[in-house]
């Protein structure tokens, strides 16, 4: 059967699973997203095995947590043996900022319009006498060669976002990694604004490093996410905030001098959230049962058409229109009205969208209905014709 045969069947099904349905039309993904139904009562089940016996369901807790790790393999194309468990794309980005061997005189390469998470750890680097270069953008749009020409001999890191957060511009990873590795130097990627609906393969594509929360196209918490590193990259990392989860038998307490992990969990220094993790990956589960490629082709053919209802009633869509450098993200703006006003009007009807770089920032999601595309256009048009 054609996917296009079943697709209301499989899209009507997940729809169950978010409970935001019952009380909004939600366009705000790449903000926080509502978790699912199974995530909200894993969550509850932790609370209620927290409060009724403590730790006696450590043991449980600590098997749902590698599951989950395995699910974050399985969704980057990466080896268990590479994906910590982390809070927030943050912690992800600062254990490669504040671990990677640098030199005074280095640089690190990046790209205008990061968000702030991808520049001011790098930023903060020039207290080692290490250089943060910014190529410009237009709108997260940039060449192979524009990046290029910031490169010297002593660049050793490109850091970019996969997608980014105001246009949803969507790099090619693997051009930009073959890119970087003809320069010698390390590509590390914030992801958090693709994964989860848009394919990826970090082994394929030639990823050095990347970390992503999971509160947004993943559908889960905030305070649970993924980090990666490369295998071969692992012990070029110094390590830090390292504790007694970060070292081999774990559980011999008494033991001082035991070895660090030879994996990417030595970065769990301490005692991880379970609970959160656990619920990120109920979440994850549901969308690897239906399949990220085929999240992706519903994903951009409900943007088509927002994109086309958008400029029937007069929006200009600051989005690419190329297929490949799509994502979940569509930004629009109409002449002389302000984004913060027409993100209000919407509101008051009900419809929850966001203001970006003075344009709305709309990002639906796999579950997101025309009934609910109608009722966004309406807010809109009508919160463009008072103003």
């Amino acid at each position: 059967m054609l996917l296009e045969e079943r697709t209301d069947t499989i899209w009507d099904r997940f729809r169950s699973q978010m409970p935001i349905t019952e009380k909004w039309a939600y366009f705000d993904h790449a903000a926080v997203a509502p978790i699912t139904r199974n995530a909200q009562q894993a969550l509850h089940r932790w609370t209620d095995q927290a409060a009724l016996g403590a730790m006696q369901g450590w043991g449980a807790w600590r098997q749902q947590t590698e599951e989950v790790r395995n699910l974050g393999a399985t969704l980057l194309g990466a080896k268990t043996e590479e994906i910590a468990l982390v809070h927030n794309t943050t912690e992800g980005i600062n254990f490669v900022v504040e671990g990677f061997p640098w030199k005074e005189g280095d640089n690190v390469v990046t790209l205008s319009g990061e968000f702030p998470t991808n520049y001011i750890p790098w930023r903060e680097l020039k207290a080692k006498g290490v250089e943060l270069r910014v190529v410009p953008t237009d709108r997260g749009r940039v060449s192979l060669s524009e990046i290029a020409e910031a490169f010297d001999d002593r660049t050793r890191l490109l850091t970019l976002s996969w997608v980014n957060y105001v246009s949803g511009w969507r790099h090619d990873l693997k051009a930009i990694s073959d890119l970087t590795h003809s320069r010698n130097a390390y590509l590390m990627v914030d992801a958090i604004q693709g994964l989860g609906v848009l394919p990826i393969d970090v082994e394929s594509m030639g990823i050095d490093f990347l970390s992503a929360d999971g509160h947004k196209w993943l559908l889960g918490p905030e305070g649970a996410g993924f980090f990666y590193v490369k295998q071969d990259l692992l012990n070029l990392l110094r390590p830090i905030m390292t504790g007694w989860n970060s070292v081999e038998e774990t559980w011999s307490f008494d033991k001082l001098d035991r070895e660090l992990k030879q994996n990417a969990s030595r970065y769990e220094g301490g005692t991880a959230n379970h609970g959160l993790i656990t619920a990120l990956g109920e979440s994850l589960k549901l969308l690897l049962d239906i399949g990220v490629d085929n999240i992706e082709q519903r994903l951009l053919a409900l943007n088509e058409q927002i994109r086309c209802r958008l400029e029937q009633i007069g929006g200009e869509v600051l989005s690419p229109r190329k297929f490949e450098n799509r994502s979940g993200i569509v930004s629009v703006r109409f002449d002389q009205v302000d984004a913060s006003a027409i993100q209000r009007a919407c509101r008051e009807q009900g419809v929850l969208v966001n203001s970006r770089g003075g344009a709305i920032r709309i990002s639906p999601h796999l579950y997101t209905n025309g009934e609910e595309i109608d009722r966004l256009i309406d807010a809109i048009e009508s919160a463009t014709a008072s103003a």
